[in-house]
This record gives C-alpha cells, sequence and structure tokens, in this order.
C-alpha cells in the first residue's frame, strides 16, 4: 500500500494533511499556509507535539480561530515557498 494523504483541516487561511507511511502509521503533518503561499512538514516528536495540541483543541469547543490560532505559532517554520502542479 503507498502512503496517503489525508486532509484533517482546512480554513481560509490554513490547510492540515496527516501523512501515513505505507504501513497506514501517521509519519507527518503537513501545513499549509494560503496566504503566504508556504508550506512545512513536521515529523516525529514535532509532529506529535502538534497532534497534540489539535487534540487538547478538539476536545473543548473548537473553532477556526482557536485553531487558526494554534496553527499560527508554526508560522515561522514554513519556509517551503507553496508550488502548485
Amino acid at each position: 500500500m503507498p502512503a496517503a494523504m489525508l486532509m484533517i483541516y482546512n480554513s481560509p487561511v490554513y490547510c492540515v494533511m496527516e501523512i501515513a507511511g505505507a504501513d497506514g502509521e501517521p509519519r507527518g503533518v503537513e501545513i499549509l499556509d494560503k496566504f503566504a503561499r508556504r508550506e512545512t512538514y513536521l515529523e516525529g516528536e514535532l509532529a506529535e507535539m502538534f497532534r497534540h495540541g489539535v487534540r487538547q483543541i478538539a476536545s473543548a469547543t473548537p473553532s477556526v480561530e482557536a485553531l487558526d490560532g494554534f496553527i499560527s505559532q508554526f508560522d515561522g517554520l514554513m519556509q517551503q515557498p507553496l508550488a502548485l502542479h
């Protein structure tokens, strides 16, 4: 089974995709900033920290503002220009 991408969040500002390996296990998280047209890929402990933060927000009454606010903490890591194919 090939690696898979699953969109887990999509707002007017950000798009977040979970990347799974061929075994189906989560490998990383790709975050896209639509306005800045840049992206980053998180894996390992950083990806797990991101997932944990999202789970905490989702366990309350999540809002686009709360999720976008959390994701914006990762803006400094988004250095890769977003390229559309």
